[in-house]
């Protein structure tokens, strides 16, 4: 049996294999995911995002809760800090969510963004489509923060889910800086608190100056409080109803075409940039170059355009 064949029968310990592989980028990784392809698209991805402290852990273990209750079998894909002594993630949401630790039905994984901007791993497509392939039904991204950055997680998502909580301070600031387009449901957590009303009323004001279309409405608020398990029932209500909107308009096959183009050209520019970096042996003759600069005896753009046009000569000579 292939490791493929083991993902498609949704052995857990063929997906852990398949997702070190592709965190890993070791040989066998495109292999596998072509492998995987044609069992893919029948998931619902879920992106979860929001600032430290909003309590977006204990939210997903209520979330993970109803998906359960409802027969779906979820996976979750916790995108951490990276450690910088081991590259490893650094939070470790498994251990928030123990819960659900034994339930064959949940799969979790924390991955280590690696530095990579927006907080998304690189892998974290490759492994999105390596639960899909194993049958589950709903894929939850989590990441952290909300900030400009976070709109990676919107570019890998069906349905953004964007928590809030009273107290911190800047929420609004960063929502006027430009996340406002990020959230498809905007989730007020800790709801029991005071400051939440005035928190609510301040969203509405934000989203107020937005600009809807038939094919994304205004997002809905939702008040939870995930300790104390209040909200989730309208949350799941909400994230039920912006489904099956974006189904009839087809802003799901919309967001779907445009990661599969995002996708393209990015490992179409990894590949070219791999290329050139094995032709062009950059990193050996970069401290040449910056002699070079330095004592002026190159200006920048005329030496990389020379290299460019060296290039595309060992191109044509191919």
């Amino acid at each position: 049996m292939t490791l493929a064949d083991g993902v498609r029968q949704g052995q857990q310990r063929a997906i852990a294999r398949a997702i070190s592989l592709v965190e890993n980028d070791l040989p066998g990784r495109e292999e596998l995911i072509d492998r995987l392809y044609p069992s893919t698209g029948k998931a619902v991805v879920l992106g979860l995002t929001g600032p430290p402290g909003a309590g977006k852990s204990t939210l997903l273990d209520r979330l993970l809760s109803e998906e359960r209750k409802a027969g779906r079998k979820a996976a979750v894909i916790a995108v951490d800090p990276s450690s910088p002594f081991t590259g490893g993630a650094l939070l470790g949401d498994r251990l928030r969510m123990q819960s659900h630790a034994l339930d064959p039905g949940v799969y979790i994984r924390s991955m280590a963004s690696r530095g990579h901007l927006g907080g998304i791993a690189g892998a974290t497509a490759d492994a999105v489509k390596i639960f899909d392939a194993a049958g589950y039904d709903r894929v939850i991204v989590e990441t952290l923060g909300v900030g400009q950055t976070e709109i990676e997680i919107a570019q890998l998502s069906d349905l953004v889910l964007l928590v809030l909580v009273p107290g911190l301070g800047d929420e609004i600031q960063a929502l006027k800086a430009g996340i406002m387009e990020i959230g498809d449901i905007y989730v007020i957590n800790k709801s029991d608190k005071d400051e939440s009303a005035r928190l609510r009323a301040e969203v509405d004001y934000v989203l107020s100056l937005a600009n809807p279309t038939p094919e994304r409405p205004v997002p809905p608020v939702v008040m939870v409080s995930a300790l104390f398990d209040r909200g989730i029932d309208d949350l799941i209500d909400s994230i039920a109803g912006r489904l099956q909107r974006y189904a009839e308009t087809g802003e799901i096959d919309r967001r779907r075409r445009l990661r599969l183009r995002r996708e393209l050209r990015q490992q179409l520019q990894s590949k070219i940039n791999d290329h050139i970096e094995r032709k062009v042996e950059i990193d050996r003759q970069m401290d040449q170059w910056v002699e070079r600069l330095i004592s002026h005896q190159e200006t920048p753009y005329a030496l990389i355009n020379r290299q460019i046009e060296w290039i595309f000569k060992e191109m044509d000579r191919s």
